[in-house]
């Protein structure tokens, strides 16, 4: 899921990565919304009302929504950096840490929500802050790894992609299509998958509140957590084949040499 690059990555890797990074950025973009009233896993809105703060001339608020875009920016662009330049050392280090880093974050608003929140505005945009910035390493990451075919953070380029695919459906040299019907399969996980994850934070967030961002930190635990369990079981079997193979090769020198002629042996 998170050892794969670009072009070598399959169906299933991306498939996999999709469905739950998207379902905890929609876990997060719901919980934003109830918590902030604003939403943290996309900036489309953002550019809207900060041309209006411009045209109005709140100069204060032009530029914490500018900020808040910015991050978003960073956030991508910081994961993008870590994956080009740390992948020629270890792909599974370049592309876990930006996930690190988003939890990081998330548990930074998880707990000063729950122990220091007094609900005033200069914190509500800070700890927004700290979420766009978070889903922008999601978003960054996650496009960046799988060259472009996935985007988990918000669903506007997916719903367009997704009524252009089904309108290609109508066709039938289009509907058998391979690679059209899996860019539809994985279009509709990432879709169903966030869906399914907001619907979950909204649940959740009436019962634990804050508590709500320790469990997606969690869950992203699991997709990194994945991978370093793949690599250890890959690398146990690599080694015993090796193992088994070295030996098999030793017994058969052993059994030549034992049954060779005696003319041989000397």
């Amino acid at each position: 899921m998170l050892r794969k690059f670009s072009n070598s990555r399959t169906q299933g890797d991306n498939i996999k990565l999709g469905t739950l990074t998207a379902f905890s950025a929609g876990m997060v973009n719901v919980v934003s919304l109830l918590l902030f009233l604003s939403f943290s896993s996309n900036v489309t809105g953002y550019y809207a009302i900060l041309a209006a703060e411009i045209v109005k001339g709140n100069w204060y608020q032009t530029a914490i929504v500018f900020a808040w875009i910015f991050l978003f920016f960073m956030g991508g662009f910081v994961a993008n950096f870590m994956v080009i330049h740390f992948n020629k050392r270890n792909k599974y280090f370049a592309h876990s840490l930006p996930i690190s880093l988003e939890i990081l974050c998330l548990l930074v608003v998880g707990f000063y929500g729950q122990f220091y929140y007094r609900e005033t505005l200069a914190e509500t945009e800070l700890l927004l802050a700290f979420l766009l910035f978070a889903m922008g390493l999601q978003n960054g990451l996650t496009a960046s790894i799988s060259n472009f075919a996935v985007k988990t953070t918000h669903l506007t380029g997916t719903t367009t992609d997704l009524g252009i695919l089904f309108s290609m459906f109508t066709k039938r040299e289009f509907r058998s299509n391979p690679v059209l019907k899996k860019r539809a399969w994985l279009l509709s996980a990432i879709t169903a998958a966030y869906i399914t994850g907001a619907i979950v934070a909204g649940i959740a967030y009436f019962h634990i509140g804050f508590k709500l961002f320790y469990v997606i930190s969690a869950f992203l635990v699991v997709v990194i957590g994945y991978d370093a369990y793949k690599i250890r079981v890959v690398r146990y079997y690599w080694n015993s084949s090796r193992k088994k193979c070295k030996q098999v090769q030793a017994q058969d020198a052993r059994e030549r040499l034992v049954g060779a002629p005696v003319e041989d042996l000397e």
